[in-house]
């Protein structure tokens, strides 16, 4: 964006009858449009710099997203497998003393039956 051509198009009587406060008014514009260019050069590899950091942002938080999403789909797996442990301890549990089992059962239903009388 660089402005090499002064504002008004080229410069005519360059000579010696060229009027000198035109001549300083378009340098000035020269250097204005020079320095525009310059700062807005500086922004935009700034933009450009702000957009990497935003992208790795946004890449950062995908995969954290999706850790988290296979690590929610793999709780409902751990949950069957601790159930079947349970289950295979109770059954264990139960072969081993069943009479005991039994009694112990029965005594907690009295139990529970109870409380839920007396309330």
């Amino acid at each position: 964006m660089d402005r090499t051509t002064p504002m008004g198009g080229s410069r005519t009587g360059t000579g010696s009858g060229a009027n000198p406060a035109s001549a300083k008014v378009e340098d000035v514009a020269q250097t204005a449009h020079q320095t525009t260019d310059r700062i807005a050069d500086k922004a935009a590899s700034q933009g450009d710099r702000l957009s990497g950091t935003a992208h790795r942002a946004v890449n950062s938080a995908a995969d954290a997203a999706s850790s988290a999403a296979e690590w929610a789909s793999a709780i409902p797996e751990q949950a069957k497998q601790v159930q079947a442990q349970l289950t295979e301890a109770a059954s264990v549990s139960i072969r081993a003393r069943p009479i005991a089992i039994v009694a112990g059962v029965l005594v907690v239903g009295y139990l529970l039956g109870r409380l839920g009388h007396n309330s």
